[in-house]
């Protein structure tokens, strides 16, 4: 069965699981060289023209499969050399353009950017055009049209710019780290550091748990990925390759639950802190809105927090499908309690580095988290637990009135409104990708299909109620 969607993820795998699989075998420094070699054998190029400018990008990738400039904290990079196959975006004339004589698009252009050539036909002058739009407004052929590469139509906080050497920029001042860019992007030119590394440490210093033990908060959408095997074979499959125990994150999601209604009914108003893109991207765009945003730490933190807590000097690694969550561990909010992050794909490459078969695996339990803390994964899950809490702790009289925002363009205009006082409601659910965490840039697989699976296991709960489930921990 297919295990990703797109062929870039499948490189990009292939890279971390050989870097995975040099790692545990105390080889990567004597085989850095030969992992481009071990993917791209031989002369023949597999996605480049040329054999030799591939395996250079694949040695960028295998720099970012070890972590990266570790000096640098920002989570996506451009790989530059990477980056030149996509045409030049801004705006063209096509050949649609029929050379008509009312040059209607010379007329309104301000730069003087669009001139005619013997046949009529209008060309423009990238060096005078400013990217404002009006000749394609007005061309009666609609000739002319903006193209745009897949980078920059993903990303909605227009954080990605084309450099003086046509490569995609990244403005980190307007980034949140959602990683929508490294999955739209058709050449694997912009991906996420990785911190594999730093899991394998932390697994074989463990020595099988004898010196501290290594905890795995999984998040709820894991119960979308891995189709070809069931969920609790992964769940063993993370045991066999070394971790202590596998905890729900959904259990710190029902944590922030109970937490988060009380802040809000005290306060009257405020925004989820849960998705780190969409707190950032408070901070960065709607400074004034800052004190609203729930004081609460996101799940992952909570959970986290708490095994710390439990068990002092163990390792904690946060495994979902987020990019945005790499950031969020560096913060000194997190550090103290989550190690590493990394993504879906990122484990499927310590699977197989290990040639691990979870399909052959006996099924272990994953069963510490309410039908609520765990529908947290999917856009509205948050809102209908803040509900739950508020009703379970005798709060139900408090007028709840949520707006869910199902990707950032919504959470944009929800912030606008409430930072112009004309927002119809106290409580704000925001999150950055499409459809919730189910879409994050590290899934496996992402579809509509991933909303009932998330559905689906959050029924299967054992505990039924939030209170119990944060009880079941006292």
């Amino acid at each position: 069965m297919r295990k990703f969607d797109t062929k870039v993820q499948h490189l990009k795998y292939k890279v971390l699981r050989e870097v995975a699989r040099q790692a545990w075998a105390d080889k990567l420094t004597e085989s850095l060289l030969d992992i481009p070699k071990t993917i791209v054998p031989g002369k023949v190029p597999t996605m480049r023209c040329c054999v030799y400018k591939e395996r250079a990008i694949l040695g960028e990738r295998v720099k970012l499969a070890m972590g990266g400039d570790k000096d640098d904290p920002n989570v996506i990079q451009v790989i530059d050399i990477a980056c030149d196959e996509c045409p030049a975006a801004g705006y063209e004339v096509t050949d649609s353009c029929r050379g008509c004589l009312a040059h209607r698009c010379e007329d309104v252009c301000k730069r003087g950017a669009i001139t005619f050539d013997s046949n009529h036909v209008a060309h423009i002058d990238k060096t005078k055009c400013v990217e404002c739009g009006a000749c394609a407004k007005v061309c009666p052929f609609t000739a002319i049209i903006n193209r745009k590469r897949p980078c920059q139509n993903a990303c909605k906080v227009k954080a990605i710019s084309i450099n003086e050497d046509n490569a995609a920029a990244i403005d980190y001042k307007k980034c949140t780290s959602c990683g929508s860019c490294v999955y739209q992007c058709p050449f694997g030119a912009i991906t996420d550091k990785s911190f594999i590394l730093s899991v394998i440490d932390a697994i074989k210093n463990s020595d099988n748990n004898k010196n501290y033990k290594v905890y795995a908060v999984v998040a709820p959408s894991i119960s979308s990925q891995f189709t070809y095997a069931k969920l609790g074979q992964v769940i063993s499959g993370m045991k066999k390759m070394g971790f202590h125990a596998v905890v729900e994150a959904a259990l710190g999601a029902d944590m922030v639950a109970l937490a988060e209604s009380k802040e809000l009914a005290e306060k009257g108003f405020l925004t989820s802190s849960c998705c780190p893109a969409f707190v950032k991207f408070i901070e960065q765009n709607f400074p004034t809105l800052v004190p609203y945003i729930s004081h609460n730490p996101s799940p992952m933190v909570a959970i986290a927090k708490y095994i710390k807590e439990s068990d002092p000097g163990s390792k904690v690694v946060f495994v979902g499908p987020c990019t945005a969550k790499k950031a969020e561990f560096q913060k000194e909010a997190a550090k103290p309690f989550v190690d590493a992050v990394i993504t879906f794909e990122e484990l499927q490459a310590l699977f197989d580095s290990l040639d691990m078969d979870l399909s052959t695996l006996d099924e272990d339990v994953l069963d510490n988290a309410s039908y609520f803390g765990r529908i947290f994964a999917r856009s509205g899950g948050l809102s209908d637990a803040v509900v739950q809490a508020l009703k379970e702790q005798g709060m139900e009289d408090f007028p709840l009135k949520a707006c869910v925002c199902d990707g950032i363009e919504e959470c944009r205009i929800a912030l606008l409104k409430k930072s112009k006082n004309v927002l119809d409601a106290n409580f704000i659910e925001g999150m950055a990708c499409v459809g919730g965490c189910i879409a994050g840039a590290g899934c496996l697989t992402h579809g509509e299909k991933n909303k009932a699976e998330v559905d689906k296991y959050g029924k299967e709960a054992y505990e039924k109620t939030i209170t119990d489930a944060v009880s079941a921990l006292k």
